[in-house]
């Protein structure tokens, strides 16, 4: 598991935004910002709601799908691992109230 990314929420467009059909959220390209900052635009109808809408989160790259199910063992689940298209992701929150994405991107030649 390594550092990805921090999520941000934002009700402002930002600059590449892609929209995540699965979440209706818009989101930056983490990768590409050089503190590596994804901002996350909510659409109204968006399924995602509580503190994975409310507060930043905290991106982990994991090594496989089946990382993410140990790693996220005892954790609140807060969205299942679903698919993003280029990723699969889940979010969790800690015991102490962190929220924690754990991701797991397919290769780029897949």
């Amino acid at each position: 598991m390594q550092f990805d990314h921090v999520g941000i929420p934002t009700s402002r467009q930002q600059p590449g935004m892609t929209f995540v059909e699965a979440t209706r959220v818009w989101i930056t390209d983490a990768q590409s910002h050089p503190f590596r900052v994804e901002w996350l635009r909510y659409e109204a109808d968006s399924p995602v709601t509580g503190p994975l809408r409310e507060m930043p989160h905290v991106g982990f790259r994991v090594d496989s799908v089946e990382e993410i199910g140990r790693l996220s063992a005892g954790m609140r689940v807060l969205l299942e691992p679903f698919d993003v298209g280029f990723a699969v992701a889940g979010f969790f929150q800690t015991a102490d109230g962190a929220c924690i994405e754990l991701v797991w991107y397919r290769p780029a030649d897949a």
